[in-house]
């Protein structure tokens, strides 16, 4: 739902609303996820995470509520986030973490540099998700894995309908957030073995933004 990879919705048509909206949605955006954290979102982080080794890369950081669920399996950890608002919260956070301002469609890294590369709530609010894709392809070594938590479009067809309805207000309101995206969709387009990835709900969210993907998935 986005602090991760915030692309508002308004940018195009209102720069200088959008620069003040970012350092509020950057406070609230914790208060925002308590009850989901609080009631399984924090174990499902933990879980995915404990996949983590080696050279780890994390799109999408935002204000780092993944940075204690790393293992430690993970030699180093860079943090890209594009957000200036949020590249600061990260900064204050202290420890060891390389941290970068830097959007998932145009990282500033070389081929084949990463063994892990982490998405948790990323996918659903960059702008072009296929070129971010081939850019998660581009730096990962061979062998390597896309750990991913992510709301994506349902499978139910009325709750899918709903959020096709809804998709446009809850853009506005989740600083550029899409919840009916096809996010398996373009894992797979992209080349990504998702057989991995499994369902799962976040509670105490919006129904529109409770059906998870959450896993690994490798370059096919």
């Amino acid at each position: 739902m986005g602090p991760a990879h915030i692309q508002p919705a308004l940018r195009s048509r209102d720069d200088r609303l959008v620069s003040l909206y970012a350092p509020v949605f950057t406070a609230i955006y914790d208060p925002l996820l308590a009850w989901g954290e609080r009631t399984g979102m924090r174990d499902l982080r933990r879980d995915v995470l404990s996949g983590a080794t080696g050279e780890v890369l994390e799109l999408g950081a935002g204000t780092g509520l993944n940075i204690n669920a790393y293992p430690p399996t993970v030699a180093s950890l860079t943090l890209t986030e594009p957000e200036a608002s949020m590249v600061k919260r990260l900064q204050r956070l202290g420890g060891h973490p390389r941290v970068v301002q830097a959007g998932a469609e145009d990282l500033p890294f070389d081929e084949n540099a990463f063994d892990t590369v982490v998405s948790t709530l990323v996918l659903c609010t960059v702008e072009d998700p296929d070129q971010a894709l081939r850019e998660v392809r581009r730096v990962l070594r061979p062998g390597g894995r896309l750990l991913l938590i992510e709301h994506v479009r349902s499978s139910r067809p009325r709750l899918a309908r709903i959020q096709d309805r809804l998709h446009r207000p809850w853009r506005a309101i989740g600083y550029g957030c899409n919840c009916n995206r096809d996010t398996i969709e373009a894992l797979r387009n992209a080349g990504f073995d998702t057989t991995a990835l499994r369902d799962a709900r976040w509670r105490r969210m919006p129904a529109i933004v409770r059906p998870l993907i959450a896993g690994s998935a490798q370059a096919a």
